[in-house]
This record gives C-alpha cells, sequence and structure tokens, in this order.
C-alpha cells in the first residue's frame, strides 16, 4: 500500500496476471478503482478494509481491464470514466473524457494523459498530488504494451509524454511482466549496472510471490529499454547509430514481439 500526501493506493492481483488499483482518500471516505478486470478480489479488498467504491476509471477496452465492471456497479453504484473515443467498446460510462482533460478525485486533481500504442484510445490518470501515474498496458515495468492497434509513432509519442514527468513519479502498470521484460531487456543493454541490479531485485521478489509493480519512472528511464531507445549506447548496441529515436524504439519493439 501506497501513503502519498493522505492518498492510499493498494494493489490488487487479478486473473493470472492483472494488476488493478484502489485509489483511496481518508479524509473523504471516497474510493477510486483503476480498470476492472476481476470483482471478487476487489470486492475483497474493500471489504477488508470497510470502504465503499465510488467511482470506476478505465483505461482502454481490453476484456481483462473492463470485465469486472458491471459486476462492480450493480453491487456498488459506482460511477464510471473511460474515454470518449473508446466509448463505443466500453461499458457504459457515466463520465466521459478526453486527453487533456482534468476531474476532481475527492479534491486531487487527475489529468487525463493520451496513451496510445497498445490501443487506440488507451488513456493513462496521472494525480501528481500523489506522484501517482496509471498507465495500464502503456508504459509497463521494464516494458510497454504491444501493439494491437496503434503505430510505433503513437507509443513513442505516448512514452515521451510520460517521460516529461517527474522522476519521482510511481508507475501503476497493469501487469505481472517485469521478470520476462527483464530478460528482454538485457539482450538491449547486458552491461547495463542498473539493469542488472534491477534484474537481481525481481527475482528475489517473485521468489517470495511478491510484486513488481508499482516502479519509479526514475528507475524505469535507467533500465526500461523502450525509454531509452533515444540513447546513442543504445542505438549502437542495436548497429543503428545514424537512426532516429523513433526508428531506434521501432527496432526494439520488433526485436521484442520477436523474443
Amino acid at each position: 500500500m501506497a501513503h502519498e500526501k493522505g492518498v492510499e493506493i493498494v494493489t490488487v492481483a487479478a486473473l493470472s496476471d492483472n494488476y488493478d488499483f484502489l485509489v483511496h482518500d481518508p479524509i473523504s471516505g471516497r474510493t477510486a478503482l483503476v480498470d476492472a478486470a476481476d470483482p471478487e478480489p476487489i470486492l475483497a479488498a474493500l471489504a477488508k478494509r470497510g470502504w465503499s467504491l465510488d467511482e470506476i476509471w478505465l483505461t482502454h477496452h481490453h476484456w481483462d481491464h473492463i470485465d469486472g465492471t458491471a459486476t462492480l456497479v450493480e453491487a456498488t453504484g459506482a460511477q464510471v470514466t473511460g474515454a470518449k473515443a473508446d466509448q463505443h467498446r466500453l461499458p457504459p460510462l457515466t463520465r466521459v473524457v478526453e486527453p487533456g482533460q482534468s476531474f476532481d478525485f475527492a479534491g486531487h486533481q487527475v489529468n487525463v494523459l493520451a496513451a496510445d500504442g497498445h490501443t487506440v484510445g488507451h488513456i493513462a490518470y496521472h494525480l501528481p498530488s500523489a506522484k501517482a501515474l496509471f498507465t495500464a498496458d502503456s508504459l509497463m515495468a521494464l516494458g510497454c504494451g504491444r501493439l494491437f492497434e496503434g503505430t510505433p509513432a503513437q507509443m513513442w509519442d505516448t512514452l515521451n509524454r510520460f517521460m516529461a514527468l517527474p522522476d519521482e513519479t510511481v508507475i501503476y502498470s497493469g501487469h505481472e511482466y517485469t521478470a520476462a521484460n527483464a530478460k528482454f531487456a538485457k539482450t538491449i543493454e547486458p552491461d547495463n549496472a542498473a539493469l542488472l541490479a534491477r534484474i537481481t531485485d525481481i527475482e528475489a521478489a517473485r521468489a517470495k510471490g511478491l510484486a513488481t509493480v508499482p516502479s519509479v519512472l526514475a528507475l524505469e528511464r535507467a533500465t526500461n529499454p523502450f525509454l531509452r531507445a533515444g540513447l546513442f549506447e543504445v542505438k549502437t548496441h542495436l548497429g543503428l547509430t545514424d537512426a532516429s529515436d523513433l526508428e531506434a524504439f521501432t527496432e526494439i519493439r520488433a526485436r521484442k514481439d520477436r523474443f
């Protein structure tokens, strides 16, 4: 559980490797949920803490991020927020948002960021007061989402948008893929000391059954090959010293897809 300026964030494991997140403001007692893979662990986490569920914030339309929504709405009456561009393939929304907009949650500003790439219409939610960014399947721990609908250019734009945030931003991503991502990252930067140290930490955490999500943006900058595509040393390892940053990112994404 994270305690950031009064907001409590609880990671809820769901399905085989999904993560949903409860965002609780103890002063107002209001609780929001980011994505809704499976209602049972979410309802259990709420009951354990004596919390109600007031809002659900959806990031994108894939079933493993929305399938619990209807059951949770029926059980709690929660209001549902999602992207206007994705509205036609999301559960019924009570609040439609677009990138660049903000809304209020219990006195905390929530900024809606475009996160296209994994899908078109994917959004992320940024709470500056909590230093929290909910990225779902866009930026992930040591990785980024597979490009099912979007283009490399869209995902690279998304990652650069996130990299403009403060280093201490905490990245709440949607899956426990970190160990597999680490194996690939090592093929891109086998001599990256920060990456090698992180791999040791990941192996220790997973051996204890602990989550490797969330992560911190500064650590992602230092170790995540998809954020490091613009660096000369990474381009050199790829054999793409004259490539643009986007071309280097595209090559890394293609290699990951074949990995």
